[in-house]
């Protein structure tokens, strides 16, 4: 992988299964300990340091029109906006309905990553496998404080969490445990600026495995239905059941898999994520607004396909089998999903682009007459590939190939929108890009 790429850029993961995938763990059971550190409430937090915004309710992601109308979606919240109800992915204009004097911030992307990185920094002086596992979240192996006394440990963890907030001003939870998936949980008991250790089963039992299953990861809404079903509410209902359930509801080998991670079996390794290739390449986006214009939703899908094809490039991979989404803003339609086929194995604008307009302008023109206002887009790739991948009957222009290699290159050194190409000028107008996510 290229390293000058920047492909954490307007990343925000949701779940790469670190503590599921056997790739992705220990061949050996010796125990481990692991500390798990979560910046709380990131971009709110670091605007209410940037402007001394403390103890006022700040949404980041939302924004007001010219005539005062909230647009937009709540990206992230304070503390003192959670109070109130306010969440993330709620509308702007749910919000204010809520909080009228609330305080509406734009992400800053580079303010945030450069903190970032300065934590990190921090970090990588108390252990030496450090994990990124987002802009705002850490993994540290701590396994060499295993033989020290339980209390040394926990003042290991203040003093980074002290060492954290003297640097950047800045407030953290951090939780200790021996698997990665009960690190995660513990840092999320005692929000904000929380320390929990968990050391064994006995500690476990009592302060996770009260735990709604659905708090785990890889849990989602459907695989909580399935074993509700079953029974099955909480971490120590599973643990009590046995493997057996989530064998039979998920498959032998994911299943056996799952339930290590909900017992606090597994052996993940903290990885560095930037040698993590993913399996998917995406990109979604949520206008500040809904609109009818197809030349500006035309711009968004260039945006879309530069975005997802510059990921591409960072990981050196290819596809040749995309698929799109087009959200609509009504009340009965939700979208509509579309697949679409380049000639051949590609990460280049020009042929991404043009396939992918073929087929979804022709959907979008269909249902603006209709009447239908367009609020969000979104691609994915549906297959990668190695970057070598040849084709009998297609080839890349070395021409078009030379000026993309260009393009990054300036575009890494200077800036990722140093240069643009002509077509990202035409764009739905608002402040939302903070939903772009790569998987």
């Amino acid at each position: 992988m290229n390293t000058a790429y920047d492909l954490n850029r307007n990343v925000h993961r949701i779940t790469l299964y670190n503590t599921i995938a056997a790739d992705q763990q220990h061949r050996s059971m010796r125990p481990r300990l692991y500390l798990h550190l979560d910046m709380n409430c990131f971009y709110a937090q670091v605007e209410q340091v940037s402007y001394g915004l403390f103890g006022m309710p700040v949404i980041v992601g939302g924004w007001r029109k010219e005539d005062g109308t909230p647009r937009g979606i709540v990206a992230t919240s304070s503390y003192e906006a959670r109070k109130l109800g306010i969440k993330t992915a709620m509308s702007a204009f749910e919000a204010t309905q809520i909080c009228p004097y609330i305080l509406f911030m734009q992400v800053h992307y580079e303010k945030y990553q450069a903190i970032s990185r300065d934590i990190r920094a921090i970090l990588e002086r108390y252990a030496p496998d450090v994990e990124g596992y987002s802009m705002d979240e850490f993994f540290l192996d701590i396994t060499f404080m295993l033989k020290r006394p339980r209390g040394e440990t926990e003042a290991m963890a203040m003093r980074l969490k002290n060492e954290v907030y003297g640097s950047t001003g800045l407030l953290c939870s951090v939780g200790v445990s021996y698997s990665k998936t009960y690190a995660k949980l513990a840092s999320d008991l005692h929000k904000p600026n929380g320390l929990t250790c968990i050391f064994d089963e006995e500690q476990a039992r009592e302060r996770l495995y009260g735990l709604p299953l659905k708090e785990v990861w890889g849990i989602g809404s459907r695989r909580y239905a399935k074993l509700q079903s079953r029974g099955l509410q909480t971490i120590g209902d599973a643990i009590d059941r046995g493997k057996g359930v989530f064998a039979d509801l998920f498959g032998a080998y994911f299943g056996k898999m799952l339930y290590e991670t909900v017992a606090g079996q597994d052996r993940a390794r903290v990885m560095d994520t930037t040698l993590h290739t993913p399996k998917e390449v995406s990109y979604m986006h949520t206008f500040s607004d809904w609109t009818d214009d197809p030349v500006a939703v035309e711009g968004e899908i260039t945006k879309a396909v530069s975005q997802l094809c510059y990921r591409m490039r960072g990981y050196r991979r290819k596809a040749v089998k995309f698929a799109g989404y087009i959200r609509f803003q009504d009340v009965d339609w939700k979208g509509i999903s579309f697949v679409f086929n380049t000639p051949g194995y590609t990460n280049l604008d020009d042929y991404v682009q043009q396939a992918c307009l073929h087929t979804a302008m022709p959907l979008l023109h269909k249902f603006l007459r209709e009447g239908h206002k367009i609020r969000g887009i979104g691609l994915h790739t549906i297959e990668l590939t190695e970057g070598n991948q040849t084709d009998l009957f297609f080839r890349e222009d070395e021409k078009i190939a030379g000026l993309y290699q260009a393009i990054d290159h300036i575009n890494n050194r200077f800036g990722l929108d140093t240069i643009l190409p002509a077509a990202k000028q035409h764009d739905v107008k608002g402040h939302t890009h903070f939903f772009d996510r790569n998987s």
